[in-house]
């Protein structure tokens, strides 16, 4: 399978429309291998996945009474659907975004526009498909009336916000300190601690992917500048061994063992620790980490980068989609295999694409107000110190 080759300089809109569906591509090839190891991957598969893959039990409607998900066969997850939304959030404030906008706008679309979910094959209110931890977001904000700014304390600390905030550092490219202090307001409607956390460093990586130059190497140490506590400490782990490695079959294992003293899930990803998920300044996500580790060890190539991710497996599609939504501000759009991102817009039923061109949008709208901000300011700051 060939891949296009990627422009030398990708503009704003590849950038931001590559970030978007190579997010939403990634999400869906890890899907179906969720919360397995790498070793049952390749005995379910007979080697590693290397593309769209159908669901892991053929009788999914009663393989999990519980999660009824149609996992598979290039369908997004909760991943993707809560990073559309997002975008619908951008689109109808057109301006940046904070704890109050969720409250005003990202809970009132979860509970009242059914939208295609392809999991479920029907339409349906996303709050139907997305996550306990997301939730949350509806019950403390629609019913519980909390403070949006504090609506997040209490929730289980994980990654459902990290997996949605591309946008954030989308309207932010190439102002990675920007995007890190609006995806932590964000978030809080939604985490706290580490899962908040991770938010804000994931924002900052996609913004500083956008930065034209940018390599997977000048991501991280992004990152790392940004990063606080533990979630620094894993991130600096992991891509110490990643740095080692060039292809993903070996570095699978060794990407596991660096972040796993700060994952509090523990070995078993399905049956998760006592302290699983619970607050704490040495603790870090496991996705955030091993999808930058995985843009080193892919060396931002799109194709390599979320192959890596989706056979790690654990929690695969949201490391896929962050890995994918790296990678694609990184080169554009063109580094998507086309075959991979047309399969899964159809069986999806999802405009891939329309995404990026309304974010794109936005982006320019905010830039021009941030633009007029700034020489506001700078005249009010002038007019004070003109007598210095």
């Amino acid at each position: 399978m060939t891949t296009l080759t990627p422009s030398a300089t990708p503009t704003l809109e590849d950038r931001i429309t590559g970030s978007l569906v190579g997010a939403a591509v990634g999400d869906a090839l890890g899907g179906p291998v969720e919360g397995y190891t790498p070793e049952q991957i390749m005995d379910r598969h007979g080697g590693r996945v290397s593309g769209v893959v159908g669901p892991w039990n053929e009788d999914w409607r009663t393989a999990r009474p519980i999660a009824p998900y149609h996992k598979g066969d290039g369908h997004v997850t909760d991943d993707t659907l809560m990073t559309h939304a997002l975008v619908r959030v951008y689109d109808t404030v057109r301006d940046h975004l904070d704890a109050y906008a969720v409250a005003d706008h990202l809970v009132p679309d979860l509970i009242s526009t059914p939208r295609w979910i392809p999991e479920l094959e029907a339409e349906a209110l996303p709050l139907q498909r997305i996550f306990l931890a997301e939730k949350w977001l509806v019950a403390r904000i629609h019913y519980g009336h909390v403070d949006p700014r504090e609506a997040g304390t209490g929730n289980i600390v994980n990654c459902g916000a990290a997996m949605y905030m591309a946008p954030v550092g989308l309207v932010n490219a190439a102002n990675p300190a920007a995007a890190y202090a609006e995806a932590v307001d964000i978030a809080a409607a939604h985490q706290s601690s580490y899962g908040r956390e991770a938010a804000g460093v994931l924002a900052a990586a996609v913004a500083a992917a956008c930065a034209p130059g940018a390599t997977p190497t000048s991501v991280v140490d992004v990152c790392l500048a940004l990063a606080k506590d533990g979630t620094r400490t894993a991130i600096e782990a992991v891509c110490e061994v990643a740095a080692g490695h060039q292809d993903f079959e070996p570095a699978l294992r060794p990407l596991r063992e660096a972040v796993a003293p700060f994952d509090t899930v523990g070995r078993d990803y399905r049956a998760p620790s006592l302290g699983a998920r619970r607050p704490s300044r040495l603790h870090s996500i496991e996705e955030l980490p091993v999808a930058l580790g995985m843009l080193l060890v892919g060396d931002g190539d799109y194709r390599r980068t979320v192959l890596g991710s989706v056979n790690y497996g654990r929690d695969c599609d949201s490391i896929a989609t962050m890995s994918g939504a790296l990678a694609g501000a990184l080169a554009g759009g063109a580094t998507i295999p086309p075959d991979w991102s047309k399969h899964v817009s159809e069986a999806s039923r999802l405009d891939l694409h329309g995404p990026g061109r309304t974010l794109t949008e936005v982006a320019y709208e905010i830039f021009e107000r941030d633009l007029a901000r700034r020489r506001a300011h700078e005249s009010a700051f002038g007019a004070l110190t003109v007598a210095r």
